[in-house]
């Protein structure tokens, strides 16, 4: 990541986009999405028919800290912590007994993937947002994921309520994370490495 400077201005507009329930394009520590407030039904709904996506497929959300887990997942196994920790690449977590985000963020199981983000504008924004942000890659549903800004499309660009300026001249190639299910028991297989 070339720049780390965080402009306020910039953070301040995907915030009031946020909290008015739009959507936003952001940059995040894999590559751009498309997100919104996690707990808004309506703002997830956006996200859905923007992507042409298929409700059946769930989101997932990005939280600045591990210490969040517990507001959103009943019962979180103590090697999600280790995992989190031991970890030095993006890595979502589908953990079960997703609770108090939107439904149709939620798997039709009940389920949610969770992302702890370590990306400077990320960590900014949802530690002022003080909520769960919904990240989904910023493409089409079908589509290949951008790897960055400039492969983004512009159906996209245009179909959001904000454009994050933070990251846009990052050329390097974005990848998706490391997915990984986590059974209550502490039992976990790897979805993608």
């Amino acid at each position: 990541m070339a720049n780390t400077f965080v402009d306020r201005e910039d953070i301040n507009q995907a915030l009031e986009t946020l909290k008015n329930g739009g959507l936003i394009l952001y940059p995040t520590d894999t590559i751009w999405g498309i997100g919104c407030d996690a707990t808004n039904a309506e703002a997830v709904e956006k996200v859905f028919a923007l992507k042409g996506r298929d409700k059946s497929k769930s989101m997932l959300i990005l939280l600045h800290n591990d210490n969040q887990l517990a507001s959103y997942v009943k019962d979180i196994p103590d090697v999600a912590y280790e995992l989190i920790e031991a970890t030095d690449r993006p890595m979502t977590i589908i953990y079960s007994g997703a609770k108090n985000l939107a439904e149709n963020a939620i798997a039709e199981d009940g389920s949610i993937g969770i992302r702890i983000v370590d990306h400077p504008f990320c960590q900014q924004l949802l530690q002022r947002f003080r909520k769960p942000i919904i990240s989904t890659s910023a493409n089409l549903s079908g589509q290949p994921s951008a790897a960055n800004f400039d492969e983004i499309a512009g159906e996209i660009k245009e179909g959001v309520d904000y454009v994050v300026k933070f990251g846009q001249q990052d050329t390097a190639k974005g990848k998706p994370s490391i997915i990984m299910k986590l059974d209550p028991s502490g039992k976990f297989e790897f979805i993608r490495k």
